[in-house]
């Protein structure tokens, strides 16, 4: 086919998953970019399309075929595992926190038989797969289990900046413990690893400095001349082209700017600010590390404003572009 396969579990039944996959299968130009396939069920995304007053003729398959693909069709996986009469829109429910693990799952057995390219992964919710018992807290850990993989890293990107993360979900004070010269120099081999995977040849990093003036010699705070410093150092004598610390008050800032490919931000809401700031509908999540390749939307189910045809799918989009986009590059390591 000349253009990649990308499937999109539709994400939580009672949040927005349904509206912006269906608005988002709409747009001319993600048809042109690739061929989309949703795992779902028909009669949550049928009424999805009332309200949001979309056109759409969904059809269903069993696997994606040559031939599926027209403009103005929705290709459907149909699981039909919601319950119609008894979905409460806008509400945290077990039933809709199963079917949406087993979209997930489904999905992923495309890509891990490569039967997809991408992944492109809408809105879950935390609360309404606890209160079905699935033992995962979101589309990582779901994933990295279903396909055995350990440690996947994740990039931000929005129009021109990259940003990866040393950690996630840990507070700020096991944060600042994790930036350690060993874990440091991990994640500059990563992210390296990562961008050229993406096809990005000849990688240029930067280090965002962890405290104020990245520390200022030690005076603000001892990660930077202990741990930052001499990873970077490492890393550069290796052939690696990395700077850093740079404050993180303007790292962000020159790498929107050209000046580098990534920046590596030390914790979770360091690098979440500087992306969202630049635009927030458009910043994308990509998980790299996995058989595939997966984007994601970077926002919630929106429980508040589910089913009343007011949720944006310029997140959505913007994750099947990036996706598409990246699909001919990306290589898995060996």
């Amino acid at each position: 086919m000349d253009k990649p396969i990308l499937v999109i579990p539709m994400g939580d039944a009672a949040g927005i998953g349904p509206e912006i996959t269906v608005k988002a299968l709409a747009n001319k130009a993600v048809n042109e970019m690739a061929h989309l396939v949703v795992v779902g069920d028909r009669q949550v995304l049928k009424q999805a399309l009332r309200y949001s007053q979309v056109e759409l003729t969904i059809n269903c398959i069993n696997e994606p075929r040559e031939g599926n693909f027209f403009p103005g069709v929705l290709n459907l996986i149909d699981l039909g595992n919601i319950e119609l009469s008894q979905l409460k829109l806008g509400a945290v429910q077990a039933m809709t926190g199963k079917a949406a693990y087993e979209y997930i799952e489904v999905a992923t057995r495309l890509c891990f038989a490569k039967k997809a390219q991408v992944l492109v992964t809408t809105a879950i919710n935390k609360e309404s797969l606890q209160a079905a018992k699935v033992p995962y807290i979101g589309h990582t850990e779901i994933i990295g289990a279903l396909t055995g993989t350990k440690n996947p890293l994740t990039l931000f990107q929005v129009h021109n900046l990259r940003v990866f993360f040393l950690s996630r979900h840990v507070s700020l004070r096991q944060a600042c413990d994790l930036v350690t010269q060993e874990n440091l120099a991990a994640f500059i081999d990563q992210s390296v690893i990562a961008l050229k995977r993406l096809g990005v040849t000849n990688p240029r990093l930067a280090v965002a400095g962890l405290n104020p003036h990245s520390g200022e010699h030690g005076l603000f705070g001892r990660e930077e001349v202990e741990a930052v410093i001499p990873a970077v150092a490492a890393a550069r004598r290796a052939g690696i082209d990395v700077e850093g610390p740079i404050g993180a008050d303007s790292v962000f800032h020159l790498a929107l700017k050209g000046k580098y490919d990534a920046v590596l931000s030390l914790y979770h809401d360091q690098g979440h600010i500087a992306t969202k700031m630049v635009d927030f509908e458009k910043t994308i999540s990509i998980t790299i590390g996995m058989p595939f390749l997966r984007t994601s939307v970077d926002h919630g189910t929106a429980l508040d404003i589910a089913g009343k045809g007011l949720a944006s799918p310029v997140s959505l989009i913007e994750a099947i572009q990036l996706g598409a986009l990246y699909a001919p590059f990306f290589k898995q390591s060996q």
